[in-house]
C-alpha cells in the first residue's frame, strides 16, 4: 500500500456531486477504410495488452481506519467490461451531440470501490468526408491519480505511432501480492506516514526562508531589508510591486489584488455544459512570433478577448481586468510519476481595454511579472503535508462550502481557470484508430465556474471548455467568441521598432600651415542624426 500525498488526497476529499474532481478528454477517431470489426472489444484487448505499463489504472483506494488520515492505494485488475463502455448514439451525430454527451456524463463520480478511470465510447457517429468509419471516446481519470502531465504520460503508454499497434514487451512479473493490512497494521502504517511528511516539512521550512529572505533583501535594498522590522513589514507591497510592468508607459499591470465579480463567481449546480475548439498551430504560431509573444500568450489573449465578447454581449463587462487563475507544474524534467505536482499562480486578461493591440500588450506583460515571481516561489510550494484529521476537516468542508453558497460571500481572485498542456506534435492512433482531435475535459470548482483547458496536438491546438450549466449555459456562443477573438489576433498589426543608426564619426580638418603667416584650422561640428522614426507594417 502507498499512501496518498497530501495534494493527491484533496482532490477526493473536495469532491461532491456538485463539483466532480475526474479530467480526461473528447477525441474522435477515425477508422480505418473498410473497418467492419467491433471497435469496444478491440478497445479492450489493447488496453488489456498494455496495462501492465499503466500502474496508474491498475490501484484503488483503501480507507485508513475511522478516515483519520490519507487513504493509500493497493493493485487492482481492473474489469475492462466495466472500465469501457458502449453509448450508442443515433446515426449520423456531429459535434453537438458529442459535447452534450460529454456535459451529461461529466457530473457522474467515479466509483471509488474501483480503479478510478472510465472510457465511454460512442458509436454512431457521422463518418469522414471521404465515407471514413469514425467513433468518439470521452476518457474520464480522477485528478487523484494524476495531473496534466501525468495524463500525457499515460498517453504515450497507450497511444501508437501507426494504424498498427506497436509490440509491447511485457513487465517481469510484479512479485507476490502482499497480504492486505489489518487495522493495527493500517494505523501504524498512517503514524508513520505522518512523521515522514512532518520531517519532510520541517526540512523545507530553512531553504524556504531563505528564499523569502533573499526575495525581501532583493526588494527592499541590502542589509538596511534585514535590519528593519518596518521595512520587513512592506515586503508584501513590494512582492505585488514586482509582479507589476508597464504598458506603453500609461497603465501598470498587476497580477494580485481581488478580480471583479461575474456571474462565473457562484456556487455550482450539477449540471454542465461543455463545448471544443480547434485553432491552427502553425498559423497560430506564426502570429504569435510576428509579436514576439509566447504561445501562452497567445492564448491568454484568444481566452481573454473571447471572454470580453461574451460579456458584452450577455452583460455587464467588467470595468477591471478579468483575472485568470493558471496552474503551474512544478515538476521536474522526465518527471513521468503518476501523481499531482502544481501551483497556482494568476494572470490579469486584460479585458478592460477595447483595443487589441493593448490587450496583447497588457498580456505580455502580465505573464513576463508571473513568470519572474514564480521562478521563485513554485519550489516553496508543497505537495505532501501532514494529513492526521484532514479527511474530516475537508469533506465537511467542501459540503459545507457548496450548501451555503460560500462562494457568493468571499471576495474574488480569479474569474476562470486557464490551463496550457503541452501535447504531441505527430499523428497518433489508439488500438488501430487515428486521433483527429484531442479536447481536454477539465475540472469547474464552486467560485470558478469555468475552466479552459488547452492542448497541441498534431497540427492544432485543441481548445476544451467546461463549465457549470447554470453559470454558462451559452457554451456554443463563447465557442464562437474563441474563433472570433484568434482571427483579431491575425489582424493585428505588427508595430516594426527600427533601430537608430549611430551617427557618423567625422574626423576634424588638418591644415598645414603656410611659410608667411599661421592659418588657423576651421573647426568641422558634425550634424545631428536624428533618430529613426518607428513605423507600422500591416500584417501579410
Amino acid at each position: 500500500m502507498k499512501q496518498l500525498a497530501g495534494l493527491d488526497a484533496s482532490f477526493l476529499y473536495l469532491e461532491t456531486p456538485q463539483m466532480p474532481m475526474h479530467v480526461g478528454a473528447l477525441h474522435l477517431l477515425e477508422l480505418p477504410v473498410g473497418y467492419d470489426g467491433d471497435y469496444v472489444e478491440d478497445l479492450r484487448e489493447h488496453m488489456r495488452a498494455r496495462m501492465p505499463l499503466l500502474p496508474a489504472l491498475r490501484r484503488r483506494l483503501v480507507a485508513m481506519p475511522l478516515g483519520l488520515s490519507n487513504p493509500g492505494w493497493v493493485d487492482a485488475d481492473p474489469d475492462l467490461e466495466e472500465h469501457i463502455v458502449e453509448i450508442a448514439l443515433p446515426e449520423n451525430s456531429g459535434m453537438a451531440e458529442l459535447e452534450a454527451q460529454v456535459g451529461a456524463l461529466h457530473p457522474v463520480l467515479l466509483d471509488r470501490s474501483r480503479p478510478l478511470w472510465k472510457f465511454h465510447v460512442f458509436t454512431g457517429v457521422e463518418s469522414g468526408p471521404e465515407g471514413q468509419p469514425r467513433v468518439a471516446l470521452y476518457t474520464q481519470l480522477h485528478h487523484a491519480a494524476v495531473d496534466g502531465q501525468a495524463a500525457v504520460a499515460l498517453a504515450q503508454v497507450i497511444l501508437d505511432l501507426s494504424p498498427e499497434p506497436r509490440a509491447v514487451e511485457a513487465l517481469a512479473a510484479r512479485g507476490k501480492k502482499r497480504g492486505r493490512l489489518g487495522t493495527v497494521g493500517m494505523l501504524s502504517a498512517a503514524v508513520s506516514q505522518q512523521w515522514k511528511q512532518t520531517v519532510k516539512l520541517a526540512r523545507s521550512l530553512p531553504n524556504a526562508a531563505s528564499i523569502l529572505g533573499g526575495m525581501a533583501v532583493k526588494s527592499l535594498g541590502g542589509a538596511a531589508a534585514e535590519a528593519s522590522v518596518d521595512k520587513l513589514r512592506t515586503l508584501l507591497a513590494n512582492v505585488a510591486a514586482q509582479t507589476t510592468a508597464v504598458v506603453r508607459g500609461k497603465a501598470a499591470v498587476s497580477n494580485l489584488g481581488p478580480a471583479p465579480r461575474t456571474r462565473f463567481n457562484v456556487s455550482l449546480s450539477d449540471k454542465r455544459s461543455f463545448a471544443g475548439v480547434t485553432l491552427p498551430l502553425a498559423e497560430l504560431n506564426r502570429t504569435r512570433k510576428r509579436h514576439q509573444a509566447s504561445l501562452n500568450d497567445a492564448v491568454l489573449f484568444v481566452i481573454g478577448g473571447a471572454l470580453r465578447r461574451y460579456f458584452a454581449k450577455h452583460g455587464p463587462l467588467p470595468r477591471k481586468s478579468l483575472v485568470a487563475a493558471v496552474p503551474v507544474s512544478t515538476r521536474a524534467a522526465g518527471d513521468t510519476t503518476s501523481n499531482n505536482q502544481a501551483t497556482m499562480t494568476f494572470m490579469s486578461l486584460g479585458t478592460h481595454l477595447a483595443d487589441p493591440a493593448e490587450r496583447l500588450a497588457h498580456v505580455m506583460a502580465a505573464s513576463k511579472a508571473m513568470k519572474a515571481q514564480m521562478s521563485q516561489l513554485k519550489s516553496l510550494m508543497p505537495t505532501d503535508f501532514p494529513s492526521l484529521g484532514i479527511p474530516w476537516l475537508m469533506q465537511a468542508g467542501a459540503m459545507l462550502y457548496g450548501r451555503a453558497k460560500v462562494a457568493e460571500k468571499l471576495p474574488v481572485v480569479a474569474n476562470v481557470v486557464i490551463s496550457n498542456v503541452p501535447g504531441p506534435q505527430l499523428p497518433l492512433y489508439l488500438a488501430g484508430a487515428q486521433m483527429l482531435t484531442n479536447y481536454p475535459t477539465s475540472i469547474a470548482v464552486h467560485g470558478l465556474a469555468l475552466n479552459v483547458t488547452v492542448q497541441t496536438y498534431n497540427q492544432s491546438l485543441d481548445i476544451g471548455m467546461m463549465a457549470c450549466g447554470e453559470a454558462l449555459p451559452e457554451m456554443g456562443e463563447l465557442a464562437a467568441y474563441v474563433e472570433a477573438a484568434f482571427m483579431e489576433l491575425q489582424a493585428l498589426p505588427v508595430v516594426e521598432v527600427v533601430e537608430p543608426q549611430p551617427a557618423p564619426v567625422v574626423k576634424k580638418a588638418v591644415v598645414k600651415k603656410a611659410p608667411a603667416k599661421k592659418v588657423a584650422a576651421k573647426k568641422t561640428v558634425a550634424k545631428k542624426v536624428a533618430p529613426a522614426k518607428r513605423r507600422v507594417t500591416k500584417a501579410a
